[in-house]
């Protein structure tokens, strides 16, 4: 098949282009590598069956060529980006998705984009559901990332219901591994970086708020299985298994080296306080649910960040 991955350059983007060419596909890429990774990008393009586009989606799309699947994954995700680039964030969310629908209508291509698990906000749900509607600040410091998504997901379902295009949702929860950007602001990155500079660890509040992390290819597992599935609702896609970031923060100490010390920082502002999927959507129409538990994918991560980070 022939496939178009937006956000090739980036993390979850690169290795979901790895997977479909490994799995014999031709894959064209397109990314404006604001904050994706130009090494990905050649990494890429060493394969056959891979063609680049250099192209921020926020502007039309020429490529007219028919695609069997675009995956959507164009869109700054760091909260570090969240203020700089927030008005960039919100194009991508609007104006993007529409013209990738757009070209998805011209082509006969069916759409699957990445939408995300700040759609629920600071819930009050948990685990959440897709059912949930989600508790959401939309004039706080993250809306232009979680307002964005959310208006994403309602262009999608009135732009495909209107026009008839065929279109999946996978909200995705935290994911890592290798590959991830080294000052991407996250907390995996955050961690690892300091564990091995012999840093102290940097806990936002008193670290009891809770994440759920995803290893890579499970994720591209589930994005794959929900492309090529008739679910049209949207789908979690994420590791129920639940720790809190203190917790989460002594075992990265221990996986590099066991130096540093934890220190607590200020919390920012609209921190979600709990986060874990339900995946009983996932388990029942699409056979997924996560492999590698947390010590294998953490010791694979770790081990990269070491070595090339």
């Amino acid at each position: 098949m022939q496939l178009l991955v937006t956000g090739c350059a980036g993390f979850i983007g690169y290795h979901l282009c790895e997977r479909l060419l490994d799995d014999g596909h031709e894959v064209v890429g397109v990314d404006d590598l604001s904050t994706g990774q130009l090494t990905n990008v050649n990494d890429l393009k060493a394969r056959p069956r891979f063609r680049f586009v250099e192209h921020d989606i926020a502007e039309p799309l020429s490529i007219e060529e028919p695609f069997e699947i675009a995956y959507n994954l164009a869109c700054p995700a760091s909260p570090i980006d969240f203020g700089p680039r927030r008005l960039n964030i919100l194009a991508v969310c609007s104006r993007g998705v529409w013209n990738m629908l757009d070209l998805c209508r011209r082509t006969g291509t069916r759409l699957l984009h990445t939408s995300t698990s700040e759609v629920y906000g600071n819930p009050r749900e948990h685990p959440q559901r897709e059912s949930y509607w989600g508790h959401v600040n939309p004039i706080g410091p993250r809306s232009c990332y979680d307002e964005g998504k959310r208006f994403a997901e309602a262009l999608i379902t009135n732009y495909a219901n209107y026009h008839q295009v065929e279109a999946r949702v996978a909200r995705i929860f935290n994911t890592y591994g290798p590959r991830m950007r080294a000052d991407d602001g996250r907390v995996l990155p955050n961690f690892i970086t300091q564990g091995f500079a012999g840093k102290p660890l940097t806990v936002h509040g008193d670290g009891s708020q809770t994440r759920s992390f995803c290893y890579v290819t499970d994720m591209v597992d589930g994005i794959i299985r929900l492309a090529n599935s008739d679910v049209t609702e949207p789908v979690n896609l994420g590791n129920p298994a639940e720790i809190s970031i203190l917790e989460f923060a002594r075992e990265i100490v221990r996986l590099t080296g066991g130096k540093s010390e934890i220190a607590h920082v200020e919390r920012p502002k609209d921190d979600p306080e709990l986060r874990r999927p339900d995946i009983t959507r996932a388990r029942q129409h699409l056979g997924w649910e996560p492999k590698i538990d947390r010590a294998q994918g953490l010791a694979r991560t770790v081990q990269w960040f070491e070595q090339y980070a």
